[in-house]
């Protein structure tokens, strides 16, 4: 109930964004919003691109066939595999099963229940630290900072789970100070989650689909998303009788690629607005050559005409 309540709450006096209030036709209000935004007065070049881009979007029937075209190849790439890599990080094991995976490490009831209710608490914090760091540091070093953190962590727990536990799956005595390095180390894991993959799984789709086709790539992305919450959730117990310490070794290896993804695939998005991604893209080394010339010149044009105008 408290959640839910929450999120109520918290869609009432959630603020419309300048592309929102574009959409509606209130472009007085969304210029006010796109200055106090970005802090300045002169916001006429970016609030052009924004109603030209939203005019272009209204003309656009069937997002879904344009979503396949060629030049929407980097965004229907990024909007399966990212939330795909999301999900494969492991951590809805950790917050789904935590009492389950801690009782098995060898935690009493209430033991196990605490240390779900301390990762929890580790969750939301570590996730205000994106908030503040995102626009800071941007995206792609939140991504790689996330992905080392948990990867280091995974192999350790790895590690401490193999010695004492073996194959057998029986700890015997599982020592205080053990329990708590687990507990550490599990802490770290989701905190590095929790500032990279957790908030950006879902910020970078939204900063990179151009209102033509943003609704067809939205839905995929979160149905991706969906789609894998269910079968980990679901194969979770059987993956853990078979692997055992194995399994954070399948989460690892997984966080590993989907680190190599992010830094040879994606490009920064930090200050970036989506009318000028097309830019973004066709300067990838690997991207580049998806997109057409004609993609990126009415773009560049309007800038140029715009840095004219300023001088």
């Amino acid at each position: 109930m408290v959640p839910a309540l929450i999120i109520t709450i918290g869609s009432v006096v959630l603020p419309d964004t300048p592309n929102s209030l574009i959409e509606r036709g209130r472009n007085d209000e969304a210029k006010a919003k796109l200055r106090r935004i970005r802090g300045i007065d002169n916001v006429e070049e970016e609030f052009s691109d924004l109603v030209y881009a939203s005019e272009m979007s209204k003309k656009v029937e069937h997002p879904w066939t344009n979503l396949l075209r060629r030049k929407y190849r980097p965004h229907l790439t990024m909007a399966i595999l990212i939330p795909f890599f999301q999900q494969l990080t492991g951590i809805n094991v950790i917050m789904f099963y935590a009492p389950v995976l801690f009782k098995t490490l060898g935690f009493g009831d209430d033991a196990s229940l605490m240390s779900a209710v301390i990762t929890g608490i580790v969750n939301v914090g570590a996730t205000v630290v994106s908030i503040y760091g995102v626009d800071k540091w941007g995206r792609r070093f939140l991504f790689l900072e996330g992905g080392t953190q948990m990867f280091i962590c995974q192999i350790i727990i790895t590690i401490f789970i193999a010695i004492k536990f073996g194959v057998n799956g029986q700890p015997g005595e599982l020592p205080k100070w053990y329990a708590v390095v687990v507990v550490l180390f599990i802490c770290i894991y989701v905190a590095g989650f929790a500032w990279s993959w957790g908030p950006l799984g879902w910020l970078v789709p939204s900063e990179i689909f151009p209102l033509e086709i943003r609704s067809a790539a939205q839905s995929i992305n979160v149905s991706v998303n969906m789609i894998f919450t269910f079968i980990i959730a679901q194969v979770f117990l059987t993956m853990l009788c078979h692997l055992k310490f194995g399994l954070f070794l399948f989460f690892a290896f997984f966080v590993l690629v989907m680190s190599f993804f992010i830094y040879f695939f994606l490009p920064e998005t930090k200050g970036v607005p989506i009318e000028e991604m097309s830019i973004v893209w066709k300067n990838h080394w690997f991207w580049g050559k998806y997109i057409p010339d004609d993609a990126v010149a009415g773009i560049e044009m309007g800038k140029d005409a715009g840095a004219v105008k300023t001088v």
